[in-house]
């Protein structure tokens, strides 16, 4: 005669197959899973993979746009003009000195406006005093000579000459050569890195099924700043050009 079981055994042997229970759909649910993932990677073999390729190369601007802003402040508009004036032909002057000529000068027209007396955020309407401005811009191509008149301004400032340098902004005129030059390295760098990964993984490259050019970066040299939209830098004369592209390679097994 079988002697029956007590509550607690019974318990037990209920928890137990339902850890056998759960430990089952477990196992099932991993090599479903395991199913899945490996039916993506082939997946993604088939379609190729993307490797992003890249080129790099060091240029030097060879054209300058300098802006000299004379901006002062006189009780009297007339005065504002006439002394502006004087400070626009002293930074002429001293651009024609140092070797800038009359063809490479560009004078924007005098503005004015007054400026007015406000109290407690709100305007008297009483003219305080005038202001008066006017811009003179250098275009050349000897970049040197502007980085070194721009270096020495402080010499006409010194002497009481109301000038605002914003600085020199050399840009390259060769880019639109550099361009393709640096898409054919930067496809043979994708290239490269493709035959490493799949080399890696028993593969081979294939042929291209898809180019992407991304945008050229034009920094300073070995600067990592980028911009999704590109990157000009324009405040030195060396520079580094970059530029990427985005590949899509068969894969053969």
């Amino acid at each position: 005669m079988t002697t029956p079981e007590s509550p607690i055994i019974q318990i037990e042997r209920r928890k137990a197959i339902a850890y056998i229970i759960s430990a089952l759909i477990l196992a099932l649910a991993i090599g479903g899973g395991l199913v899945k993932v490996g039916t993506g990677f082939a997946s993604r073999s088939d379609n190729g993979i993307v490797v992003t390729g890249s080129a790099r190369t060091e240029a030097v601007a060879d054209n300058a746009v300098w802006t000299l802003s004379v901006s002062l402040s006189r009780p009297k508009v007339a005065d504002a003009v006439a002394k502006v004036s004087n400070d626009v032909e002293a930074v002429t002057k001293y651009l024609a000195d140092g070797g800038i000529p009359a063809e490479a000068l560009t004078l924007g027209p005098v503005s004015t406006y007054g400026q007015e007396e406000w109290v407690n955020g709100n305007s008297t309407g009483r003219i305080l005093n005038y202001r008066a401005s006017r811009d003179i811009t250098v275009r050349t191509k000897d970049v040197q000579l502007v980085s070194k008149l721009s270096q020495g301004i402080g010499s006409i400032l010194q002497s009481g000459v109301s000038v605002n340098n914003y600085g020199p902004q050399y840009y390259i005129s060769t880019l639109a050569e550099l361009r393709p030059q640096l898409l054919e390295e930067a496809m043979k760098d994708a290239k490269i890195r493709a035959i490493a990964i799949t080399k890696a993984v028993g593969g081979s490259v294939g042929a291209v099924t898809s180019v992407k050019s991304g945008v050229f970066q034009v920094t300073t040299p070995d600067s990592t700043m980028i911009s999704d939209g590109g990157a000009y830098d324009t405040t030195t004369i060396k520079k580094t050009v970059t530029s990427t592209v985005s590949v899509t390679f068969k894969v053969k097994n």
